[in-house]
């Protein structure tokens, strides 16, 4: 099997998390909790957290199927530089942002939940992953004729390339014009 890679693990958490934080900040302030300020303190720290984790990292191996508009996040990202890209930055931001939310009922489950994707990031990070941004690849067509070497002799179906043989030079030699005949085996109307 291949190696894992932790960051993408980490990302969907933190995002997930982020989201929860929204909801729950929202419950928190609407229905006016005792400390409904860390509703509202968990609202924006999970927008906080959802704007950072749109955009996806590019897979080391393999092809990254990049989410819808984060292109324009991932220049915000570009721009931001070694603190976006490094996931130890990412693993303690996220760890100081779910502290505040963790005192109050509301959001304890996005809190949970983003401690779990800071210490997904701090694996990441200590496996030596770091994120890079997914670049838009130009579309080259294939040439025409380029692709297809030799275009097949014989008609499909076809039977799997280790039961054909290839005619030799006596066969071919030997044949008449038009090809080998082949004698039909007569059908008899006997039963044995």
């Amino acid at each position: 099997m291949g190696q894992i890679e932790w960051a993408m693990w980490a990302n969907e958490q933190a995002l997930a998390s982020g989201l929860i934080l929204i909801t729950g900040g929202i419950v928190a302030t609407a229905g006016r909790f005792t400390q409904w300020y860390f509703g509202a303190y968990s609202i924006a720290a999970g927008a906080l957290v959802c704007l950072l984790e749109y955009p996806r990292g590019r897979r080391a191996k393999g092809s990254t199927m990049e989410r819808c508009g984060q292109r324009y996040l991932t220049a915000v990202l570009k721009l931001l530089g070694p603190l976006t890209r490094n996931y130890y930055f990412r693993a303690a931001l996220h760890l100081a942002l779910s502290v505040p939310a963790g005192f109050l009922l509301s959001t304890i489950l996005g809190t949970a939940c983003l401690v779990i994707a800071s210490i997904i990031y701090l694996l990441a990070a200590v496996r030596g992953e770091q994120w890079t941004p997914i670049e838009p690849r130009s579309k080259e067509r294939p040439q025409m004729g380029g692709t297809i070497k030799q275009p097949p002799s014989n008609p499909p179906p076809r039977p799997p390339a280790e039961a054909r043989r290839k005619p030799t030079e006596e066969d071919v030699a030997g044949s008449p014009p038009g090809g080998p005949q082949v004698n039909p085996i007569p059908v008899t109307d006997e039963v044995a």
